[in-house]
């Protein structure tokens, strides 16, 4: 499955029926360095837009929004630990949270890396 983007630098990449959302790399140069993390629980579902975690970092500190919306299912912890992992792999071991997708369809509205990169350049 290829990633998509909103616009507001979050990502998601789905999994068969489980979304994998993160942070952008755009988003963590903007922010800078990564000091801690709020994750959000497991259980809880959110609507597509909610506020789903929080980053702090040394410049400020930013909501994440949940870019489709689900269940949660798992959280990265590791990040929690180590957040230095949202700077050093974004796109990767930097995820923050796994939802259950309610509706696919949402997907639909969001950007390829194509429409992500012309709107972040």
């Amino acid at each position: 499955m290829t990633t998509r983007f909103t616009k507001d630098h979050e990502w998601v990449r789905l999994e068969g029926d489980i979304a994998i959302i993160g942070i952008t790399q755009y988003a963590t140069e903007q922010l800078g360095d990564v000091i801690s993390v709020e994750l959000p629980d497991v259980g809880k579902s959110f609507k597509k837009g909610d506020e789903i975690a929080v980053v702090d970092s040394v410049k400020t500190a930013a909501e994440v929004y949940a870019p489709v919306s689900g269940e949660v299912v798992e959280v990265n912890d590791g990040i929690e630990d180590a957040p230095q992992i949202v700077n050093d792999e974004p796109l990767a071991g930097g995820w923050f949270a796994k939802l259950k997708i309610a509706d696919k369809g949402e997907l639909d509205g969001l950007m390829d890396e194509a429409a992500y990169a012309k709107h972040i350049g």
